[in-house]
């Protein structure tokens, strides 16, 4: 046999590749006319749609490949006769003939025949089926999808919703996922098997048809026996199961039963969400209007995305778990409401978040007078939680000493620092040594004597301040640094406030609610809503609520504090220069007995006369000039003597024989709370002592 050095094949060997291909190749060959008939097959093409080679012969090429689109088809192999550019693998589906009710996939590949003359033939098609191949493909997408979509939340019914979407439409036409009650409370699911009628909620639902639900997203149900999901849920094996006319497990569960047959589901496989023998729930995979059954490959892949969902599931059944934990704490760690106050009206909003380490409080000082702070703590879960509670303790303590809004944000930076040098210290393997303590604080005293206000914040948003008159501002604050952070000293300001001001403290976590571009117009938006003076401070404070963006599982935690001021009145307030002479005492004692006299509260007379009597002898004889008493009347009777030495007394507890000493003991006795409050002049020692019954008197 000679070679034919051309590159044509004749003679012998073309004809004997021509009958390899046609009585041996295992692809499929059709070769057809300009007609788009077929002319010759091969004995694969026969095998493939379950047809005799002589019964595809002569007909037209999309219905010997019993194409489900047959104008597709023609098209493209017209297209091929037309042009001559080949076609390689088109994928097509088709129905063979010997399984009329299951639908393939063919790689097409179709090349134009001429002969030498350049004149057109016809055109050889050649089919593969690739189902299997692309079977597996559709179900390694699937399996793609699922490390991508499912886990990417820690909330338990997301998580849920994350499985429905990722099986519908491309794995199934329908999809549902119902978990363990006691799972979606983030409590530890209970070990397998189990009986199957155990609470579950049905936590999410998709579906690309009309399959109705039997029980509504949110609602609390049971499985009844004998079903496959009781089955699933007592072996603990996922099941593959066809449903016809003959199923007899549907007439125990006649409203799923109901519905699966109005939808005309003819498969559905149920896979129990199982994580180490602990069962968290139950998914459920249903096809209707997709013709292809399920099949055990699908079985697989089912078990496969319920195993996977068990391990996101029972991350955010844990985090639920603990963010219910460290709220519970974070609530009993907050004031459960704010006692009525005589320098302000006082009312808040706390929304809980991802994020939980926030506080506020009104914290009633000495002299009638108010502390407000709002602030937060870096951190999510428990430990912020607990922090957040010894900050929110350590500002009361620090509040009692009456110090300066900034001089109380550096002694809590000094706190902040300690607290983070005790983290420091924890053990290597405790996750929390590497995690950085800052916190944030705004911190304002008011006095309703004056109208005074002191503000002063550490790296935390300033109060809005709307006027009497609906006017509004943001103060100049100065913004100092976190707590924690750094060294540099804290600044405040200071301002006068009317009767009837509004102070609104808030965290960032509120402004980020607001949405908005920058804190300026959050804060813009804040200022807008609270700009009604007319309104009472509830309904101020619900307006401000319902103004910011609806977000049902919010990262942020959202806190706000608002505060109507008071004025004290005139004839609340009495105040004296006592001269440096110890003959003075005696006018001074006469002179707060006529005052309690005139406002009804000869009850207090006694231990009146006594503290005054001893306060300001303390004052004449170890102070300096100027000396005064100051009588307030407000909640509490309080009793003021101010001199300029900052030397303050202590308290002793003398010996039976000793002959002095027995002055603050006494005084302490007396009174129900004193203490000392330095200022720029001086110093100021002061008494608190109840009211006598019915001599309450408002303030303006």
């Amino acid at each position: 046999m000679t070679p034919n050095h051309s590159g044509e094949l004749g003679g012998e060997i073309g004809a004997a590749l021509l009958d390899v291909l046609f009585t041996q190749a295992p692809v499929a060959l059709l070769i057809v006319d300009t007609a788009l008939r077929v002319e010759r097959v091969n004995t694969a093409s026969g095998g493939m749609h379950g047809a005799t080679v002589e019964g595809l012969v002569g007909q037209p090429v999309a219905e010997a490949i019993n194409a489900t689109h047959p104008e597709g088809v023609e098209a493209m192999v017209r297209a091929v006769l037309n042009t001559g550019v080949p076609v390689f693998d088109r994928l097509v589906p088709g129905r063979p003939t010997a399984e009329p009710d299951t639908e393939h996939v063919y790689s097409v590949s179709v090349f134009r025949l001429q002969d030498g003359d350049g004149d057109v033939l016809g055109a050889v098609v050649s089919l593969i089926d690739v189902t299997e191949r692309e079977q597996g493909q559709a179900r390694g997408a699937v399996r793609d999808a699922a490390r991508k979509k499912i886990g990417s939340s820690l909330d338990v019914i997301t998580t849920c919703r994350q499985l429905t979407d990722v099986a519908v439409p491309d794995f199934a036409d329908t999809a549902m996922v119902d978990v363990l009650d006691t799972v979606v409370r983030g409590n530890e699911p209970p070990l397998g098997p189990l009986f199957g009628d155990e609470p579950m909620q049905r936590t999410a639902f998709k579906s690309a048809t009309d399959l109705a639900q039997v029980y509504a997203l949110g609602d609390t149900s049971k499985f009844p026996y004998p079903t496959p999901y009781t089955q699933s849920l007592n072996d603990l094996e996922p099941r593959l199961i066809t449903l016809d006319e003959t199923t007899s497990w549907l007439a125990a569960d006649p409203e799923r039963g109901r519905a699966l047959r109005e939808a005309g589901v003819h498969g559905m496989i149920v896979a129990p969400v199982v994580l180490r023998g602990a069962v968290l729930g139950i998914a459920g995979f249903y096809r209707s209007t997709r013709p292809a059954p399920f099949t055990a490959d699908d079985l697989v892949l089912a078990g496969e995305l319920a195993a996977f969902t068990a391990v996101c599931l029972d991350n955010a059944r844990r985090f639920t778990r603990e963010h219910t934990i460290a709220l519970t704490l974070q609530r009993h760690l907050l004031p459960q409401g704010h006692a009525s106050q005589g320098a302000a009206e006082v009312v808040h909003f706390h929304r809980p978040g991802e994020v939980s380490g926030g506080w506020f409080d009104a914290i009633p000082l000495s002299s009638a007078r108010l502390a407000l702070t709002v602030g937060d703590v870096a951190g999510r879960g428990i430990h912020a939680a607990t922090t957040m509670g010894q900050l929110r303790a350590a500002i009361n303590a620090l509040a009692a000493l009456d110090l300066e809004p900034d001089e109380l944000l550096a002694r809590l930076n000094d706190t902040v620092t300690r607290l983070a040098a005790e983290r420091s210290a924890l053990p290597l393997a405790d996750p929390m040594r590497n995690e950085p303590l800052t916190a944030a604080c705004t911190y304002v005293v008011y006095d309703p004597t004056t109208g005074d206000c002191t503000i002063a914040c550490a790296d935390h948003p300033p109060p809005v301040y709307i006027r009497p008159n609906g006017t509004s501002e943001n103060p100049e604050v100065p913004r100092g640094p976190s707590l924690g952070d750094e060294h540099e000293p804290f600044a405040a300001a200071h301002m006068r406030l009317p009767a009837g001001s509004i102070l609104a403290l808030y965290n960032d976590g509120l402004l980020k609610a607001y949405g908005g571009t920058s804190l300026e117009t959050a804060q813009d938006r804040l200022r807008q809503v609270l700009s009604h003076p007319d309104r009472s401070l509830n309904e101020l404070r619900d307006d401000a609520v319902y103004s910011v963006q609806a977000a049902p599982r919010p990262e942020d935690e959202a806190v706000l504090l608002l505060a109507r001021t008071r004025i004290l009145r005139e004839d609340q307030v009495n105040t004296w220069t006592i001269p440096p002479h110890p003959e003075e005492v005696a006018r001074a004692r006469d002179r707060a007995v006529r005052q309690l006299e005139d406002w009804n509260l000869t009850g207090n007379a006694l231990a009146t006369e006594i503290i005054v009597s001893e306060l300001v002898t303390n004052a004449i004889r170890h102070g300096g000039p100027p000396v005064q008493l100051r009588l307030i009347k407000d909640r509490f009777l309080t009793c003021e003597v101010s001199d300029a030495s900052p030397a303050a007394p202590h308290l002793r507890h003398a010996r039976t024989l000793d002959e002095s000493g027995r002055g603050l003991f006494i005084v302490a006795q007396l009174a129900q709370q004193w203490g000392t409050r330095y200022t720029s002049s001086g110093k100021t020692i002061w008494t608190e002592q109840p009211l006598s019954p019915g001599s309450v008197q408002q303030p303006m």
